[in-house]
């Protein structure tokens, strides 16, 4: 077999860069924006490493105009962004804010009149105050307000945005957030994550039909699952269940219920009475057919049994020799990203796919040129656009690609001291450079294709 000396993607396929809207936009006091959980746990002292908060970031409440700007001087005709609940529901519920849909108003026009097609994700962590204040996701009444919520925005915006994501990455939302106490709100019991993660998904199946009534023609829904390659440490049968629970509770505990309709019952016996409450119904919501995945991959975990574990009995196993430029907790695999598509093609029955978030972090700082020259980062982009590539061609229906992040933010606990960006920020004078990842990437976007 000859190997290509260019890859060239399907006609159509999309290439873009995501955001989230705490991660950049400031403003956290503008237009009536109510107060979300982050900006709590932001503020509260120990919190964020750097002790930074999402209060200005990137000030994209302001200027996100010169930042399209940037965006279509680099050809990206794709951008996934999110929407601050707190903006459209300062409160718990009742009336929406007529000034925060007026933002994403003006926002999503923005985009249309610079022809980059917007890709909104509703729920990217930013929770509103009052609702964690009367249970947050362990209430099953925060529910049914995300599915006003959603019918609200689609409702307002569906006209000119078609693609949807309810949420982005419930996993983090409920374990780093309600297990680990890394994220907001801060907690750490288990019993807790698991109710999250059940009633998170239980809106996202109930918001589906909701969203693509009101969203009108055209509108595709979908729904955000951070996914990892996991494979065990050694052949002894503990590391290989061990492995297999980590699957579990990170990937199949929230790929079941959407494209099975049930929890994988191993994972059930393992959690006991931990488990979620289940109420009759629930499982079918979380069944509603939705238009695409959306997967955002990081890396590949080795895992060994450990008694002493976390709660998995469970131990992440660093193999030595493997890159690790930015963080290290995160090998660089991009076969990892390869196997996972071709498994879930294979398991879940073939779903449209889009690569949702895909990125490094490095430490980025112009040089004495004024530039940004992050080849690391072009060498990683690079080879997992290839993963992508080959499991296309090995029948995976993956139809888009959103590089993490289109420029550096608040990277929630890690504060400013990770940059992912494809345009570099300086947050003290805003000042935005474009690296020469975001160059290597303006030219794939328009080509559709890259050379190996």
């Amino acid at each position: 077999m000859t190997t290509p000396r260019t890859l060239t993607f399907p006609r159509g396929f999309a290439w873009g860069a995501a955001t989230s809207s705490y991660q950049i936009e400031g403003g956290v006091r503008e237009g009536g924006r109510g107060p979300s959980i982050w900006d709590t746990f932001s503020h509260t002292p120990g919190r964020i490493i750097d002790g930074s908060t999402g209060d200005t970031t990137c000030d994209h409440y302001y200027r996100f105009e010169a930042d399209l700007d940037l965006m279509r001087s680099l050809g990206l005709q794709h951008y996934r962004f999110s929407i601050a609940w707190p903006r459209i529901f300062p409160v718990s519920s009742g009336t929406p804010n007529p000034a925060g849909l007026d933002f994403y108003d003006r926002l999503v026009d923005a985009m249309m009149s610079r022809g980059i097609e917007p890709y909104a994700t509703l729920y990217h962590w930013d929770l509103p105050l009052p609702l964690q204040d009367a249970g947050g996701w362990t209430n099953r009444d925060t529910a049914m307000r995300f599915v006003d919520y959603a019918r609200t925005v689609t409702e307002h915006l569906g006209d000119r945005v078609k693609h949807w994501m309810t949420h982005n990455e419930p996993w983090v939302s409920a374990f780093v957030g309600n297990l680990f106490g890394a994220h907001a709100p801060g907690l750490t019991d288990l019993r807790t994550a698991l109710q999250v993660a059940h009633v998170i998904m239980l809106s996202h199946g109930l918001a589906v039909p909701v969203i693509r009534s009101a969203g009108g023609v055209g509108a595709r829904v979908g729904i955000v699952q951070n996914l990892e390659w996991v494979e065990p440490a050694s052949s002894s049968p503990e590391d290989i269940a061990a492995a297999r629970r980590h699957d579990g509770a990170f990937n199949r505990w929230f790929l079941d219920p959407l494209f099975k309709g049930g929890y994988p019952a191993d994972m059930r016996e393992w959690y006991g009475a931990d488990a979620p409450d289940v109420r009759p119904g629930d499982m079918e919501a979380m069944r509603t057919p939705i238009d695409f995945l959306g997967i955002n991959y990081y890396t590949r975990r080795i895992i060994a049994h450990d008694r002493k574990g976390d709660f998995l009995h469970v131990r992440k196993v660093a193999w030595p020799f493997v890159p690790r430029p930015g963080y290290e907790e995160w090998e660089i695999n991009p076969e990892g990203l390869y196997r996972l598509l071709v498994r879930v093609n294979a398991d879940y029955g073939r779903p449209a796919i889009y690569i949702t978030e895909n990125g490094t972090p490095l430490d980025d700082l112009p040089g004495a040129d004024g530039a940004v020259h992050d080849e690391a980062r072009i060498q990683y982009l690079s080879r997992h656009a290839a993963a992508v590539w080959q499991a296309i061609k090995d029948g995976a229906d993956v139809q888009g690609y959103f590089t993490w992040s289109f420029m550096d933010n608040f990277e929630w606990n890690l504060g400013f001291t990770k940059r992912f960006g494809l345009v570099h920020v300086d947050f003290a004078t805003q000042a935005r450079t474009v690296k020469d990842s975001g160059r290597w990437y303006a030219r794939l976007c328009r080509e559709n294709a890259f050379p190996i």
